[in-house]
């Protein structure tokens, strides 16, 4: 007996797969990506002197998952900025987080209970656009696993994959941050979700996409909101991925973030000897008792 069907979860994960995301998801996605646009050294001053330049970084937090996409599947890269009601949103959420008066509306999103259902939210855009990058790439590309598995993946990580050309927008160039040499939580798990979304695009995954969109949801949501709430920027995955590694390739065990920060980090400065420190102090004396004789 299918157990999903004793839960009556398959009806439920089919009404949740119709919710439209415009327009509480879609303002959930556009807040939280402007929000951590003003966590960025250095925006607020961008913002106050070139706004072009901020608005336009702006956009690219909330839209370059469409824009990135659009320019694999051979597409217009401003094809997603006809849709005039979710720029207006966007600007006006960019407008209000870096120039509300008092900086309330920043104050009010960032509160953390608030910002936690909003992280919630962005997380069941993010599903869903995985979801449907997949679904896009299979009409286009019936047999072409891995450009299924590229699209979703380019749809669910967004601007990470070219936050360095944001970056140059607003002045910064930072290599070393670079998203594929360095992955985060929502990056990784993009990445995966695509190839589960391919997986059973291919009919190779016995579930429906509504309960795997239904799955994947709570899952990102679950796992986002206890990260955002401990202030962590840590992977679940971590333990998995350091096995595989290590089984794979041949990567040293319990490596990870620690050891690639410890690897960056500057060598410290031995300390001046306290013994040298009195002898040259002795000496410049010295000197100044001959200067005076003389």
């Amino acid at each position: 007996m299918d157990v999903l069907g004793v839960l009556n979860l398959g009806d439920v994960a089919q009404t949740f797969s119709k919710i439209g995301m415009f327009p509480v998801f879609d303002l959930a996605y556009y807040i939280v990506s402007i929000l951590y646009l003003k966590y960025e050294p250095g925006s607020v001053e961008v913002a106050r002197k070139s706004p072009v330049a901020s608005w336009l970084c702006a956009m690219l937090y909330c839209f370059a998952s469409y824009i990135l996409a659009d320019v694999l599947l051979g597409g217009c890269p401003l094809d997603y900025f006809q849709y005039n009601s979710h720029i207006l949103l966007a600007s006006i959420i960019w407008y209000l987080i870096f120039f509300c008066p008092l900086n309330l509306f920043y104050k009010c999103v960032a509160f953390l209970p608030v910002k936690l259902v909003l992280v919630a939210l962005k997380e069941v855009v993010r599903a869903r656009k995985i979801a449907a990058g997949v679904h896009h790439a299979h009409h286009a590309y019936h047999n072409g696993f891995l450009i299924m598995v590229i699209i979703g993946y380019v749809k669910g990580s967004g601007v990470a994959l070219i936050s360095n050309f944001e970056q140059l927008l607003r002045g910064v160039w930072s290599p070393d941050t670079n998203e594929i040499l360095n992955m985060s939580f929502p990056t990784k798990a993009s990445l995966y979700g695509a190839i589960l979304f391919t997986l059973q695009e291919a009919h190779l995954l016995p579930v429906s996409k509504s309960t795997l969109i239904c799955l994947f949801t709570l899952f990102m949501a679950t796992t986002k909101v206890i990260l955002t709430a401990r202030h962590s920027h840590g992977s679940p995955f971590i333990l998995i991925e350091s096995w595989v590694c290590h089984l794979l390739f041949g990567s040293p065990l319990g490596g990870g973030e620690e050891e690639h920060h410890a690897t960056l980090a500057p060598a410290p400065v031995a300390p001046v000897s306290p013994v040298k420190t009195k002898e040259e102090l002795g000496e410049g004396t010295r000197k100044r008792k001959s200067k005076k004789a003389e």
